[in-house]
């Protein structure tokens, strides 16, 4: 597998990987289930005249835990720690440095966070 689709990235996000953040994700894993945020995002908020505004917000938690943590994935992918995405918080700039620094190549080999998902994919042999 060379990349992630946009199904196995919300299969992987919502299931097997729905709070786990430890370890790397591959470029692909993040921005398809970046994908599939705003697509949730928008069919529920675009529903919520017909939805009390509790049910809005228990909808939107299910989306938010999976999103932050393929985020720390992501960022240690590239070799920084989750704490990375405060970055966003900066006024104009900081979002500017957090979708570049998603937007980097996978650190090459094993880093502190475990082996890189393209070696993965990718077997020596």
């Amino acid at each position: 597998m060379t990349s992630m689709s946009f199904a196995d990235a919300a299969r992987t996000c919502l299931t097997t990987k729905y709070a786990t953040f430890a370890g790397r994700a591959r470029r692909t894993e993040y921005w398809w289930f970046s994908v599939v945020y705003v697509i949730a995002t928008m069919v529920i908020v675009g529903g919520s005249w017909a939805v009390e505004v509790p049910l809005l917000s228990v909808l939107l938690l299910v989306f938010i835990v999976p999103m932050l943590s393929v985020s720390v994935r992501r960022l240690h992918d590239t070799g920084r720690s989750g704490r990375w995405m405060f970055i966003a918080l900066i006024p104009v700039v900081g979002p500017v440095l957090y979708l570049v620094g998603m937007a980097v190549d996978s650190m090459p080999g094993t880093n502190q966070y475990g082996p890189s998902p393209k070696a993965a994919d990718h077997p020596v042999g």
